[in-house]
């Protein structure tokens, strides 16, 4: 991966082109180059011509010694600057040795002979076709005086285009290397090429010739038409009916990975402990002991796989994605920052990402620090999991899809939309500091795979609720009531688990929440019939109610043990009371009100310290509170740590 600047139309401009203009030009194109060489710092080169000028700035992974840019063709009237990775470039290239001389063993420089075939048809959309990979690229064919631009199907690769003020045209790797030299500047639209040549039969159809990109990329997936009757993996209850669907989807995603091995530099992979990361870095493991250039008949150059992974210390992410490492195998390295390093890197993390979009600048910056240090080990190359939310509806707000077609429709269009969020982030945080980020999740062919599936097997199967019970054993039933069940943190519904109406025990685990990026369940504080006052991805505050259970039996209240500083417990009201449970395990730091006082449901009585972060309890019910646990004690979740009565 690198960058690059391309300027066209030199003698289109206002003003007649002349010696003395185009080594104004090129030092102008020099100067644009360099402010993306951050993308490619192990070498730079440059092309002049009659009318286009070409700058490269190379990051080198694929044949670092002879794959120079920008790539010259045989008979050098072509030249390409590219920047992605070819994955299937062996394929393209064996099928060109007799016809074309090939220069380099770059993975780009496939893309000329593929010109070649097609330039007289102008079949373009079928030359690109051909291509998998990620890639954005510039050629001049200078025996024509034409260009052919182009960027891959999602947008995985960044390109923009501008336009100075006397008319000539400009492409490059990143927004910061056209300010100030272009009048108008815009994104390239991925999945698209330009040509610059005249219209031919193949092309008549569409824009090319005209100075307006053509769209290459158009699957009928788009249309849920198209995938509605597709076979189905799973029955209505979720259970497995037809195994050939997912046993294709995990060929598919294999052979992805398998694809995008291909280095001749050590690579890594980032590792978040979530489900994505860890599948793309047990598939890596799988693969990385072989070279896969040779068809892994030879053994790899760094056959160690290396894997990472960055959050404030002891946050949730970096202890999932130890456990993931160590389950996998991978030589594990954990980078802490601060809160203080991430504020401070802000104005540098803008700078690169070239946007203010608030979650993608939150995203990019732990990415970004990330980046450095992935880079002072020698690492050029990482896998990750980006797409995989997008292709299987992995964000929270799909559990309120209606139907299969909203599903779906929804779907389409946040593949439409990552290469302004996700593809951005990742690549142009790693690309800082000179890392090449891939996506298997996103190879061509897989997606094809995974949104060609029944929309109905990527939605949220509802669970069964657990067995009913009458109460607690040894319990001595006080009273019967309506029992609210609080939230004690704020956050948001992921999922019931108890079903609607069903009879629930005390200590039952009855909603999943999340907050601060950690699941967290909510019991029942007492044994009855639950009705939830809330939906699945609502955001809710802490003591808010999302549940109350009907005909509760509520328990007297439990004598607390002996313990330092913890009050006593005064005889229940009337025998009854409502029991407040921990949420989560952790210490118990202090008390928020005073022992006997009286509170409403949403008053915070106690402060328990999880996971290094502090979280609010709140009384869920009125009445006086009394405690059952004392300061410092290590608390169980679920376990009841005072009494409202």
């Amino acid at each position: 991966m690198c960058g690059f600047v391309g300027a066209f139309d030199l003698n289109s401009g206002s003003a007649p082109i002349a010696e003395g203009l185009k080594e104004e030009l090129r030092a102008q194109v020099l100067e644009m180059s360099k402010r993306i060489r951050h993308r490619g710092p192990d070498w730079s080169g440059v092309y002049t011509g009659n009318n286009a000028i070409l700058s490269h700035e190379r990051l080198s992974i694929v044949d670092p010694l002879s794959g120079k840019q920008p790539l010259v063709s045989d008979d050098e009237k072509i030249i390409l600057a590219a920047n992605g990775e070819i994955y299937n470039h062996k394929e393209i290239r064996a099928r060109f040795q007799d016809s074309y001389k090939f220069r380099t063993g770059s993975d780009c420089e496939v893309i000329i002979p593929l010109y070649k075939k097609y330039r007289e048809s102008g079949d373009f959309t079928k030359m690109i076709e051909e291509l998998s990979g990620i890639f954005a690229f510039a050629l001049y064919d200078s025996e024509h005086d034409a260009y052919l631009i182009a960027r891959d199907e999602i947008g995985v690769i960044p390109l923009y285009q501008g336009w100075d003020k006397a008319g000539r045209y400009y492409v490059a790797s990143e927004l910061k290397a056209l300010e100030g030299d272009c009048q108008t500047i815009e994104e390239f639209p991925n999945g698209s090429y330009l040509y610059s040549g005249p219209s031919t039969p193949s092309t008549s159809s569409g824009t090319a010739g005209d100075g307006k990109p053509v769209r290459w990329y158009k699957r009928n997936w788009e249309t849920y038409d198209a995938v509605k009757s597709a076979p189905k993996a799973t029955d209505e209850k979720g259970e497995v009916i037809n195994p050939a669907v997912i046993e294709k989807v995990r060929n598919g995603l294999e052979a992805a990975v398998k694809a995008q091995l291909m280095s001749d530099v050590p690579y890594g992979v980032l590792l978040s402990g979530g489900l994505d990361s860890s599948i793309i870095a047990a598939v890596t493991q799988k693969y990385s002991k072989k070279r896969i250039e040779t068809d892994s008949r030879e053994a790899a150059w760094w056959p160690q796989l290396h894997s990472f992974a960055v959050g404030l210390e002891g946050s949730p992410d970096l202890i999932a994605a130890k456990k993931a490492a160590d389950y996998i195998g991978t030589v594990h390295h954990e980078v802490h920052f601060t809160i203080q390093e991430a504020l401070d890197a802000l104005p540098d993390v803008i700078y690169h990402i070239e946007t203010y979009d608030i979650t993608t600048v939150r995203a990019s910056t732990p990415m970004y620090l990330l980046a450095r240090v992935i880079k002072s080990m020698g690492i050029k190359m990482v896998l990750s999991g980006e797409g995989s939310d997008e292709l299987f509806g992995g964000y929270l707000y799909f559990h309120k899809a209606p139907n299969a077609q909203e599903f779906h429709e929804e779907l389409v269009r946040k593949m439409s939309k990552l290469h302004l969020y996700d593809c951005l982030r990742a690549n142009k945080s790693l690309m800082a500091w000179g890392v090449e980020g891939r996506v298997p999740f996103l190879d061509k062919d897989f997606i094809d795979i995974a949104m060609g599936l029944n929309p109905s097997d990527k939605m949220n199967i509802k669970l069964e609720g657990p067995s009913t019970g009458s109460g607690t054993a040894g319990a001595a039933p006080a009273a019967t009531g309506n029992v609210p069940v609080p939230s004690p943190v704020a956050g948001t519904i992921l999922k019931f688990v108890a079903s609607e109406g069903s009879q629930v025990k005390k200590g039952d685990t009855v909603i999943m929440i999340e907050s601060m990026k950690m699941e967290l369940e909510v019991k029942a504080p007492e044994a009855g019939k639950i009705s939830y006052t809330v939906h699945t991805g609502d955001q809710v505050q802490a003591g808010q109610t999302l549940a109350n259970l009907g005909g509760a039996v509520v328990a007297a209240p439990a004598q607390p043990a002996p313990a330092q500083a913890a009050p006593a417990a005064a005889p229940a009201a009337g025998g009854a009371g409502t029991a407040v449970a921990a949420p989560v395990a952790g210490t118990l730091l202090r008390y928020a009100v005073s022992e006997g006082a009286a509170v409403q449901a949403d008053t915070t009585i106690i402060i328990i310290e999880s996971m290094k972060m502090e979280l609010e309890i709140k009384a869920g019910a009125a009445g006086k509170v009394h405690f059952v646990a004392a300061t410092g004690a290590q608390i169980a979740q679920g376990q009841t740590v005072a009494q409202i009565q």
